[in-house]
């Protein structure tokens, strides 16, 4: 992330693994830098004295009505703390307002507009998830600690206990171009690193993610969404992707954990066995891709069955989940809305790509989604092609946003920081390699009553904003 000056510390453990110190997206703070000629130049603009007209607050907004009514309850708890303090009212934008390009959400395409706009008139950007909690008369204590005559990035750090797939297997010897967007936080702290030509991390204190004490300048936890009753198991219908070869040691996982909590549950494979039993969809299966298989279940689900069914998910056959979270989390969203949520991904969003769902974390479709989908000529270029990926690019030329919800795990739980799932209530993982993923499933999915209070807490949350 050049046009920002932050970095990425790496550090090399005894088993000779990287480790990445990074930063939460959710609490990060930079200086930010000027674009000159095509260059990347560094200028900076301070105030002697900080007060809230120096800093731009970034919402990571999203364009769903659900998303975009939270990160405006922020937005009005920010202006409510300023007004209560008697400054003169900063800056709060909504990221889903600021630009219409896809791919904005992953802040590089905006530099050049914050540059234009504010690099004359604020010494700091701080951008924020709709779920942070900011203090901010603490926020401003915090910063008053830092010299503005020097380039800071200021966060709350992350690290990788050993080398993960979601961050590609990365060693220090390689490239940092990638046209994949994957884990955002670990990336913008790539770009941000430039090789080491930037400033390091600065670890603060104040940016918390449980609530340590009253110095906490921020709070952060991925609650599950309290939007009213959750959506009865009837209105969502399961598609599990699976071929013969899987159907001895995977089918039977899925119905030792998550199965017998679903009401509408199909196993979609290239052979029909009715001992599980899997439906047959005459669809050679592929080695990689499933984008044949994956449209036959849309067409399936929309024209010849579960007409009532309100919320279709299809799963690959080593995802876990957890139906009853994914019951509160729909209940967040309208299914008469055209709604493609899960972990978002992205590729080629420098150069006029797509985001896009990652199927191993869940691909969950409103019914007006598919009905929209369907409609289009868009379909497979081949039977083998990235289902998730040929979806993401299908939606986007409906200009059909994808809605990110962090709950979604693409992969296993040892892949990602320890501190970064401390503070989630997740809703899926995926793959079975190296781990027991029964175990996985009762230690991180299972139903348990904790999950309702932290929808309390939650609640009081809401009560806040």
């Amino acid at each position: 992330m050049r046009p920002f000056s932050v970095t990425c510390r790496w550090l090399l453990w005894p088993e000779g693994l990287p480790c990445s110190f990074f930063f939460f997206l959710n609490l990060f703070l930079s200086l930010f830098q000027l674009l000159e000629n095509k260059y990347l130049k560094t200028f900076f603009f301070f105030f002697l004295v900080l007060d809230l007209k120096g800093i731009v607050f970034v919402i990571q907004s999203q364009s769903n009505s659900f998303h975009a009514k939270r990160a405006e309850q922020l937005q009005k708890s920010i202006l409510k703390q300023a007004a209560n303090l008697t400054q003169e009212l900063p800056r709060v934008l909504l990221l889903h307002q600021l630009s219409k390009q896809e791919g904005a959400w992953t802040i590089l395409p905006l530099l050049p507009h914050f540059s234009v706009t504010y690099s004359s008139n604020s010494s700091w950007i701080f951008f924020c998830e709709e779920e942070t909690r900011i203090q901010i008369p603490e926020l401003l204590e915090t910063l008053r600690r830092y010299d503005p005559s020097k380039e800071w990035f200021l966060g709350k750090a992350l690290h990788d206990e050993e080398s993960t797939i979601i961050h590609h297997y990365r060693l220090r010897s390689e490239s940092l171009k990638s046209d994949f967007t994957i884990d955002l936080k670990h990336e913008i702290a790539l770009y941000i690193w430039d090789k080491g030509d930037g400033p390091p991390l600065t670890p603060v204190p104040e940016f918390c993610t449980e609530v340590v004490d009253s110095s906490c300048a921020t709070t952060f936890h991925s609650f599950l969404p309290l939007c009213g009753n959750p959506v009865k198991k009837e209105d969502i219908f399961f598609a599990v992707k699976t071929c013969k070869k899987f159907h001895g040691d995977r089918i039977p996982i899925v119905k030792q954990t998550w199965a017998g909590q679903a009401s509408v549950i199909e196993y979609y494979s290239d052979h029909a066995e009715s001992s599980i039993p899997t439906v047959d969809l005459g669809v050679p299966n592929t080695d990689r891709g499933h984008c044949g298989k994956t449209f036959a279940i849309l067409e399936k689900f929309l024209n010849h069955s579960h007409d009532k069914i309100a919320w279709l998910v299809i799963v690959d056959d080593d995802t876990l989940i957890s139906i009853s979270r994914l019951q509160h989390l729909l209940s967040c969203y309208d299914s008469s809305e055209p709604v493609f949520l899960g972990e978002r991904y992205g590729y080629g969003l420098g150069t006029g790509g797509y985001s896009y769902i990652t199927g191993g974390g869940g691909m969950v479709f409103s019914r007006e989604a598919i009905r929209r989908l369907l409609a289009s000529k868009c379909r497979c270029y081949s039977n083998d092609a990235p289902d998730d990926m040929v979806l993401g690019m299908c939606f986007s030329g409906l200009g059909i946003p994808v809605t990110h919800s962090p709950l979604f795990h693409q992969a296993r739980p040892v892949d990602y920081p320890r501190d970064y799932l401390s503070h989630q209530v997740p809703i899926s993982f995926h793959k079975h390699w190296n781990i027991d993923p029964v175990k996985v499933y009762f230690t991180w999915l299972a139903p348990r009553g904790e999950d309702k209070a932290r929808q309390e807490t939650h609640k009081g949350f809401k009560e806040e904003l």
